[in-house]
C-alpha cells in the first residue's frame, strides 16, 4: 500500500501554551524559566532543532569541504571526481556507482558566480544548486532531453547565480538565478560507463566552468579545478559533517545556528520559527543565552534528534521500499521532511532530478542479507519510469560499498540489463554469483538496496508507480 499523506511540521502552539510564554516573548533576549513548568523549553528546543538542522548540517559540510588542505577546494571552484568510489566508501552514505561527480561551494557575498555547462552530446548530466536550507534553487532536471534511443542529455548553457536584488550586467545569454543564502552547494553529475569511459568524462569535466563574475567577464583562466573524489562534505578529524552535528550539545548546536543565520536567512514564510528561537535566547549573529534548564534542554535535543531521524508520514512507501515524493527539494514549511531529507540523502534534488528508493527488508518483513538469494521482478509495463536511466546497488546496512560486492557493478538499463521474453526483467541479488537473470552482487551480511531513477518521470513521485517487492527464494 502506498502512503502519500501530507503532514506539515508545525511550530504552532495551543492558545494555552502561547499564553504561558507571552511574558517570555517580551524579553526574548534574557529568557527565564517559568517556575511551574519547563515543558515549553523541551518542546521548543525539539521544534527548533528540526527547523535548524539543515542549515547547521550544511554549514558543517561547507566548513569541511572549503579550504586549501588536501581533499578541499576554495569557494567558487569545482572539485572533480576522477574515479568511482572505492570499496568500503561510505561518505556520503550510499555512494553512487553510476556517475562521476563535480562538487563545490558558492560564496555570493561579493559578486555573482557564473556556471557554464557544455553540450553533453547525449550523455546524462545532472547539475543542481542547493541553498543552505537544502532547497533546490536551480537544476537541469526539468530540461533533461530524452529520446527514443535513450538519453539525449542537456544543451550548452550559462547560469548566473546572484543574491536577491543584485543589480549589474551579466554575461550575454546567461540565465539569472537568485539564491536566497550567501552560500550554496553545487553538484554536477556525469554518467559513467566504467573505466573505459574516463577519458570522455574528463574531457566533459574540463569544459565545465565555474567562476566569479569578475574572472568570467575578464575571460581570464579560472583557478585550476581540484581533483579527487568529492562529496557533499568531507570527513575530517572529527568525523563526517553529520557526525559532527550529532555530537553537538544544545549550546553548540544553537550557537552554530545563530552564527549561520545572518548570511543565510530562512524564507519569508518562517518568521514564527525565529520567534520561537528568540524565546530560547537564540538570535541571529548573537551569543546564545539558553534557559538555565539543563534537563529540559537535553530532553528537547534528544527529541529533536529522534524526529530528524524518523521518516515522516508523507514519504512514499510500497513493498518495503521508501522514497521521496513530489515535495522533495522544495519544502516550504514542511520542516520534518526537509530535515529528514538532509540527514538521509544530503544533496537530494527535486522530483525531476532523481528518485532514490531504499529497502532493507524482503517481502516477508525479514532483514535483507546477502547470504540469501532474492529476486526483484519488474513486469514489462512496470519498469522504473525514467527519462534518463535507472540502477540498483547493494550496500552494507550502514550504506557502505561492501568488499564482497565489486565496486564497479550495479544492475540497470545503462549496462544492458537483460529482459525476459515477455518484456519483464528480473534482478537476482546474492553474494553468490547467479547465472540466471541480472545478478547484483551483495555483501555477505545484512544489507540495503538502493534503486536510483535518473531524470524520473512524474509517475515515480506521484504515487502511481511503485518498486516491486524483494522476494527471497
Amino acid at each position: 500500500m502506498i502512503k502519500n499523506r501530507r503532514e506539515l511540521f508545525s511550530l504552532q502552539r495551543t492558545c494555552a501554551s502561547l499564553a504561558g510564554i507571552a511574558l517570555l516573548a517580551s524579553c526574548a533576549s534574557t529568557p527565564s524559566v517559568p517556575h511551574q513548568s519547563t515543558g515549553w523549553i523541551k518542546d521548543e528546543v525539539a521544534d527548533s532543532y528540526v527547523f535548524g538542522y539543515p542549515l547547521v548540517l550544511m554549514s558543517a559540510a561547507r566548513d569541511a569541504a572549503v579550504g586549501t588542505d588536501p581533499g578541499q577546494a576554495p569557494f567558487n571552484t569545482l572539485r572533480h571526481a576522477q574515479a568511482l568510489p572505492p570499496i568500503g566508501a561510505a561518505n556520503p552514505p550510499q555512494p553512487s556507482l553510476d556517475t562521476l561527480d563535480s562538487t563545490g561551494w558558492l560564496d555570493l557575498a561579493d559578486e555573482p558566480v557564473i556556471l557554464s555547462l557544455p553540450d553533453s552530446r547525449g550523455r546524462y548530466v545532472d547539475a543542481r544548486v542547493l541553498d543552505m536550507w537544502g532547497n533546490v534553487v536551480w537544476s537541469t532536471g526539468p530540461q533533461f532531453v530524452a529520446g527514443s534511443a535513450g538519453a539525449k542529455g542537456v544543451r550548452a548553457q550559462t547560469i548566473a547565480f546572484v543574491t536577491p536584488g543584485w543589480q549589474g550586467e551579466l554575461p550575454k545569454g546567461a540565465k539569472r538565478v537568485e539564491v536566497p543564502t550567501r552560500n550554496a552547494w553545487i553538484g554536477v553529475r556525469v554518467q559513467s560507463n566504467g573505466a573505459r569511459d574516463l577519458t570522455a568524462i574528463r574531457k566533459l569535466q574540463h569544459a565545465i566552468r565555474l567562476a566569479p563574475l569578475s574572472v568570467y567577464a575578464d575571460d581570464a583562466a579560472p583557478a585550476a579545478p581540484a581533483r579527487g573524489n568529492p562529496s557533499n562534505g568531507g570527513a575530517g578529524a572529527n568525523g563526517t559533517p553529520a557526525q559532527q552535528v550529532a555530537a553537538l550539545d544544545a549550546s553548540g548546536f544553537f550557537s552554530r545556528l545563530a552564527d549561520a543565520l545572518p548570511d543565510n536567512p530562512p524564507t519569508p514564510a518562517d518568521p514564527h520559527a525565529l520567534k520561537f528561537l528568540a524565546d530560547l535566547g537564540v538570535t541571529p549573529g548573537d551569543p546564545v543565552k539558553l534557559p538555565k534548564a539543563a534537563d529540559a534542554l537535553a530532553a528537547g535535543l534528544a527529541d529533536g534528534r529522534e524526529r530528524v531521524a524518523t521518516a515522516p508520514s508523507n514519504l512514499l512507501s510500497a513493498n518495503g521500499w521508501s522514497w521521496f515524493g513530489d515535495g522533495v527539494g522544495n519544502y516550504g514549511p514542511d520542516y520534518a521532511l526537509r530535515a529528514y531529507a538532509a540527514s538521509t540523502q544530503p544533496g537530494i534534488g527535486t522530483k525531476d532530478d532523481e528518485v532514490r528508493a531504499v529497502v532493507t527488508q524482503d517481502s516477508d518483513g525479514n532483514t535483507l542479507n546477502g547470504a540469501n538469494r532474492y529476486v526483484i521482478h519488474f513486469a514489462a509495463n512496470r519498469l522504473p519510469p525514467v527519462r534518463g536511466f535507472w540502477s540498483i546497488t547493494a550496500y552494507s546496512k550502514d550504506g557502505a560499498l561492501s568488499e564482497s560486492a565489486p565496486a564497479w557493478l550495479a544492475v540497470g538499463d545503462r549496462n544492458g540489463a537483460r529482459r525476459n521474453r515477455d518484456g519483464s526483467l528480473d534482478v537476482v541479488v546474492s553474494s553468490t554469483r547467479s547465472r540466471s537473470g541480472n545478478w547484483l552482487p551483495a555483501p555477505r551480511a545484512d544489507m540495503q538496496l538502493v534503486l536510483r531513477l535518473y531524470a524520473p518521470k512524474p509517475q515515480a513521485t506521484d504515487g502511481s508507480w511503485q518498486p516491486p517487492p524483494v522476494v527471497r527464494q
